[in-house]
């Protein structure tokens, strides 16, 4: 690697607006959101075309410089993290964040398109981005496809894969793959687009994207449910599919993970007059043809109250709002709640009532003093599996010989369950070495092959994934 010869390069290629070199300028972004990680970098590199970002890739590869590509540094896996030895440089995408273009049914977002302005931007076409989650007001378009990223609505519109129409994106050489024509039929062999998504970064930079847009959301209602068990939650499940194809969302949320919402985040109140030992969050969209959703809810929830113990149905926007509030207020609640061991899993749905009882207890059994628990997107089978550390651990708990351990036993448990160790926030680092101890050696041959085919000089997010 010759940094100093990467450097002039770049000067002679890119405008002096691209290139900062200022330590404190740097500094916030080589932290992870979680605070687990903390890179080296002594460049960050800001393009804002297409061209400035195959120039930046032609002269890392020539000089042998890893390009670490940052969005909205929202990961929670440590994959927009620099190495720690200072090998490789931040390419951040954030002033690459224009609309190019944006009708009823599609948009043609820069990589740095913020999602809430994605959101936002669509609402002024009369129409919906498909995809939601927490951290909608930092995560960039291109960091949602380079992690496949999921969210709150893939029980009805799928994750970031089925978001892609198309994409732009500067592979090895500089050379740009571009189909953000959005072909409908295009067969001409293996699809670039779902090579790159999911691909966190490893196989080139992702620049634009045509995203799907949907009919905007003309009518909208949430219900919080009290239930007894993540049993009769599936079931629940189960019997709105089967009456309706209007629920976006079902979030199912143990009460402990509930009562550090309520502890922990100001100007939260309990939903339910009565306490119950398991919640489910329920949304539903209906068109203006359709039956009111607050009716819809009440009806549907009317007929499967032998499995209820209680429920409130939002009368407006701005009581669903806070009702959601509540979940997407769980992950701050548990970081401020003490270290834990926290696990972004997936498995098959009719296995996930199991899992977070008989599971959840084995893991206790085995690390005494830890308090195992999970909640999340039911209908998808995206659990967020939580163990919590025992009293009067520190904050380095998760990473400490007892914390990996406890990690390893749970990703055990998720394989042998037919499950994923990585539902929707990736490998990153966090997971590389449990995906190579897991993953079966198809997947990791595959993986590997596909990284040095289009990747043969190593530069692009280096050490993640694989």
């Amino acid at each position: 690697m010759s940094l100093p010869a990467f450097l002039d390069a770049m000067r002679t290629r890119v405008e002096p607006r691209v290139i900062v070199s200022d330590p404190e300028a740097i500094a916030p972004w080589l932290t992870d959101w979680r605070g687990r990680w903390t890179g080296m970098s002594a460049l960050l590199l800001q393009p804002s075309s297409t061209a400035e970002v195959t120039a930046i890739v032609q002269a890392a590869e020539a000089h042998g410089v890893g390009l670490v590509p940052q969005g909205g540094n929202s990961s929670m896996v440590g994959g927009a993290t620099p190495p720690s030895d200072g090998s490789a440089v931040l390419l951040s995408l954030r002033r690459m964040n224009r609309i190019r273009s944006i009708g009823p049914d599609h948009a043609v977002a820069e990589a740095g398109v913020i999602l809430d302005t994605l959101q936002q931007a669509a609402v002024g076409q009369g129409a919906r981005f498909p995809l939601d989650l927490g951290a909608r007001g930092s995560a960039t378009v291109g960091g949602l496809a380079a992690t496949n990223a999921g969210g709150t609505q893939v029980l009805r519109f799928g994750t970031m894969r089925a978001q892609v129409l198309g994409m732009e994106a500067v592979l090895s050489g500089g050379l740009v793959h571009d189909s953000l024509s959005g072909l409908k039929k295009d067969n001409r062999g293996v699809s670039l687009d779902h090579l790159l998504i999911g691909a966190e970064g490893t196989l080139g930079i992702i620049t634009a994207l045509r995203l799907r847009l949907v009919p905007g959301a003309v009518q909208r209602a949430a219900a919080w449910i009290g239930l007894a068990g993540p049993h009769e939650a599936l079931a629940l499940l189960r019997r709105l599919e089967a009456a309706t194809d209007t629920i976006e969302g079902f979030e199912l949320i143990p009460d402990p993970s509930l009562a550090r919402v309520l502890r922990h985040i100001p100007q939260t109140r309990a939903p339910l007059a009565s306490s119950a030992p398991w919640h489910v969050l329920v949304e539903a969209v209906t068109g203006a043809a359709e039956e009111p959703p607050q009716q819809l809810l009440e009806r549907l929830l009317g007929e499967a109250s032998d499995l209820l113990t209680d429920a409130v149905i939002a009368q407006s926007d701005a009581q669903t709002e806070a009702l959601w509030r509540l979940r997407h207020s769980i992950s701050e609640a548990e970081r401020a709640a003490g270290p834990a061991a926290q696990h972004d899993i997936s498995l098959p749905i009719d296995r996930v009532p199991g899992f977070l009882l008989e599971e959840a207890r084995l893991v206790e059994q085995r690390f005494p003093g830890t308090e195992a628990s999970g909640y999340g997107h039911l209908g998808d089978g995206n659990v967020h599996f939580h163990v919590r550390a025992p009293a009067g651990a520190g904050e380095g708990w998760a990473d400490s010989t007892e914390g990996k351990a406890v990690s390893a036993y749970v990703h055990d448990l998720v394989t042998e369950a037919g499950g994923s160790i990585s539902a929707e926030h990736g490998i990153g680092q966090m997971k590389r070495g449990e995906l190579a101890r897991l993953a079966s050696p198809a997947r990791m041959q595959a993986l590997r092959a596909i990284k040095a085919a289009m990747d043969p000089r190593g530069i692009f997010n280096p050490g993640k994934l694989v």
